[in-house]
C-alpha cells in the first residue's frame, strides 16, 4: 500500500525548496539583511521553546501553551514551575509528571489529577501527601477518606502547611 501522505507532498516540498533557493540566490544586500533580521527576530521571540505559545520564562520546552517558568516540558498547558513533565495541564511545581492535571508539588505521577505533595502515583485523583498508590481516590498519607471528610482535612492541612 502506498503512503500517499508523505510521497504525495514530496514534490511540493522539493518545489518550495527550489523556489526558496532561487529567491536567496537573487537577493541583494538589503533584501538579505532584511530577511536575516526577520528570522533573528522570530527566533528571539521564542528562544529554546519550539512550537510553544505564550509561555513566559520557560526553557527547553516544546509545544507548550500558557506556561510560566517551566523547564524541559512537552505539550503542557497552563503549568507553572514544572520540570520534565509532558501532557500536563494546570500543574504547579511538579517534576516528571505525565498526563496529569491540577497537581501541586508532586513528582513522578502519571494519569492523575488533583494531587498535592504526592509521589509515584498512577491513575489516582484527589490525593494529598500520598506515595506509590495506583487507581486510588481521596487518600491522605495513603489512608482512604470519605469524600466530604477528605476535603475538610485537605483544607486544614493546606492552611497548616501553607500549600
Amino acid at each position: 500500500m502506498k503512503d500517499r501522505g508523505s510521497r504525495g507532498n514530496a514534490p511540493d516540498v522539493l518545489e518550495q525548496e527550489a523556489q526558496a533557493r532561487q529567491q536567496v540566490a537573487g537577493m541583494g544586500k538589503r533584501e538579505f539583511l532584511e530577511q536575516y533580521q526577520r528570522l533573528a527576530k522570530l527566533y528571539t521571540a521564542d528562544p529554546g521553546n519550539p512550537g510553544s505559545y505564550a509561555c513566559e520564562g520557560c526553557e527547553r520546552c516544546a509545544n507548550c501553551m500558557f506556561c510560566k517558568d517551566c523547564d524541559s516540558c512537552y505539550q503542557c498547558t497552563h503549568c507553572t514551575r514544572c520540570e520534565l513533565c509532558n501532557n500536563c495541564s494546570h500543574c504547579v511545581d511538579c517534576k516528571q509528571c505525565h498526563q496529569c492535571a491540577y497537581c501541586v508539588q508532586s513528582e513522578n505521577c502519571t494519569g492523575s489529577a488533583y494531587l498535592v505533595l504526592c509521589r509515584n502515583m498512577s491513575d489516582s485523583n484527589y490525593c494529598f501527601g500520598s506515595v506509590g498508590l495506583s487507581k486510588k481516590d481521596f487518600h491522605i498519607l495513603n489512608v482512604p477518606f470519605p469524600r466530604t471528610e477528605y476535603f475538610k482535612q485537605v483544607k486544614r492541612l493546606r492552611e497548616e502547611l501553607g500549600v
